[in-house]
């Protein structure tokens, strides 16, 4: 596991001994691989996870009179998640980085997104900025904590990638456009059909346990937005923000939201490959190397 921290080298270790006489072949390997692939899947969305039971507990235990505002409640438990996760080695100093940029690029957002009315806040607690609590920075913290970690626990290689400066305009663009198109053409399709273009021969070589699964990178972008589509639904129908059309009663979120998901989906892995830059995976490497050798 490249780039473990000191826990999850422990748990490895664990796990390689507990996995060491599974099968190779047929039906139990088959279930040793799905099952090790959810759990892996469960431990990098750890972050989010426990930011979403924070919410949900907030709606349903937390009191309406509490000296403490809830969403003041909702920013002191989000950072005392992150702080839980660096002292027990679950992040690294390294990944703090990428994942305080996050935070800093969801804020900016979510600045300007309220003032414009696509959605709003409860207008209470002293810790926010304007109408924007706090907390809904580790919301996007909570996107990158996912990204960052997945990339390490799955030893995501790449094939075919496209060249970085290419991704980064991608990712501008479609950052611009959640601002612009308030004021000025929509070119959201337009940027849909620019990361179609760039990703599409991207394959993703993520290695499970003993077997590596290649997915289209695509695949697994409109993969993670769905999840990200129903993490947004239970945020809203436990009243941590809300569209203008939930004010009266709450609603399934518009499934258009899906392709601003998806978008926002290349903003993130755009800033993870600042800090962990996408490499080919070793066994093609030697592959490689091998050919070159051959008279």
């Amino acid at each position: 596991m490249q780039r473990a921290t000191s826990l999850e080298r422990r748990i490895d270790a664990v796990a390689h001994r507990l996995l060491r006489g599974a099968p190779a072949d047929g039906i139990r390997a088959g279930l040793v691989e799905f099952t090790v692939f959810v759990l892996k899947q469960a431990w990098a969305c750890v972050f989010g996870a426990l930011l979403l039971v924070a919410i949900v507990a907030a709606r349903l235990w937390y009191p309406d009179d509490a000296v403490i505002a809830r969403n003041d409640a909702l920013t002191i438990a989000a950072v005392l998640i992150q702080v839980a996760m660096l002292v027990f080695r679950l992040e690294s100093g390294r990944e703090l980085w990428v994942i305080l940029l996050f935070h800093i690029t969801g804020t900016v957002m979510e600045l300007f997104k309220t003032d414009v009315g696509s959605w709003a806040y409860a207008a209470d607690g002293i810790l926010r900025i304007g109408g924007v609590p706090l907390f809904s920075g580790f919301m996007y913290a909570a996107v990158g904590s996912y990204m960052v970690r997945v990339y390490r626990l799955f030893d995501l290689g790449f094939t075919r990638y496209p060249r970085r400066w290419l991704t980064a305009l991608a990712a501008a663009g479609i950052y611009l456009n959640f601002v612009t198109h308030h004021f000025w053409w929509d070119a959201r399709w337009v940027l849909l059909i620019a990361v179609v273009v760039l990703w599409l021969p991207t394959v993703m070589h993520a290695r499970v346990w003993r077997r590596t699964l290649r997915i289209p990178l695509l695949l697994a972008f409109g993969g993670v937005a769905v999840f990200i589509y129903l993490a947004e639904n239970i945020g809203t129908l436990a009243g941590a923000w809300a569209y203008p059309d939930q004010e009266v009663a709450w609603q399934l979120v518009s499934p258009s939201k899906l392709v601003s998901w998806f978008l926002l989906m290349i903003i993130s892995v755009v800033l993870v490959t600042w800090v962990y830059p996408p490499r080919v995976p070793a066994a093609i490497v030697r592959q490689n190397e091998e050919a070159g050798r051959m008279p």
